[in-house]
C-alpha cells in the first residue's frame, strides 16, 4: 500500500513538472505572437512550409499573406524566400512563396530564392548568404507558434532580426503546437547538453 502511494505521488509530481514545462513553452511562444515589426526593414526572410504540389499549405499561405502586407507598405524591403523541395512538392517552397507574392502584387525583382534548405536551421543559415552586406534591419516571417524558436536560432547565428508573426490556421493548431513543443525541447537539448 505504501509503495502504491509512493508511486502515485511520484507520478503526480512527474505529471506536474511536465505540465509546468509545457506551460512555460506556451508562455515563450505567446510572447512572440503579437510582435510588432519595425518599418523599412532592409530584408525579410520568409521561412518555408509544406507545399502540396505547387499550392502552399494553409500555414505557408498565412506567412505569405503577412509578408505581402508588410511589403506593400515598405517598398524598399527585399525578400529572401526560403525553403527547398520536399516529398510531395512539385516545386520548392521558395518558388511557391515567390509565385504567391507576385500574385499579390510584389515585384519579382525584390524576391531572392533560397531553395536548398530542409529545416529551420538551414532556412536561417542558407538565407544569410543572400543578405546585403550593408543591411541593418532584418525580419523573419513565420507562423506565430514557430517564431520564438526561429528567432532563437537566428540569434545563435549572430543574426539580429525581428519577427513578423503570421496566423496559424485553426485546423493546424493542435498538430503545429504539439510538434513545436517537441522541436523546442530538441533545440534546448542541442544547445545546452554537449552530448546531444
Amino acid at each position: 500500500m505504501k509503495n502504491k502511494k509512493r508511486i502515485l505521488k511520484i507520478m503526480s509530481i512527474f505529471i506536474g513538472i511536465i505540465l509546468l514545462y509545457f506551460g512555460f513553452l506556451q508562455y515563450k511562444i505567446s510572447q512572440y505572437s503579437s510582435t510588432k515589426a519595425p518599418s523599412n526593414a532592409d530584408y525579410m526572410i520568409i521561412l518555408g512550409a509544406r507545399v502540396k504540389g505547387t499550392v502552399p499549405s494553409l500555414a505557408l499561405e498565412e506567412r505569405i499573406n503577412a509578408a505581402a502586407r508588410y511589403l506593400k507598405k515598405n517598398k524598399n524591403t527585399i525578400v529572401i524566400a526560403s525553403g527547398g523541395k520536399g516529398p510531395g512538392e512539385d516545386i520548392s517552397e521558395a518558388e511557391s512563396i515567390k509565385t504567391e507574392l507576385v500574385k499579390r502584387g510584389i515585384n519579382e525583382s525584390r524576391i531572392l530564392l533560397e531553395d536548398r534548405s530542409t529545416d529551420t536551421y538551414e532556412n536561417i543559415e542558407f538565407s544569410m548568404e543572400f543578405i546585403p552586406k550593408d543591411a541593418k534591419i532584418g525580419l523573419v516571417v513565420t507562423n506565430n507558434f514557430h517564431l520564438y524558436r526561429s528567432l532563437m536560432i537566428a540569434k545563435d547565428e549572430d543574426l539580429a532580426v525581428s519577427g513578423i508573426p503570421a496566423k496559424t490556421p485553426l485546423i493546424a493548431i493542435p498538430k503545429s503546437y504539439s510538434r513545436e513543443y517537441l522541436a523546442i525541447t530538441k533545440y534546448y537539448l542541442k544547445k545546452w547538453t554537449p552530448f546531444f
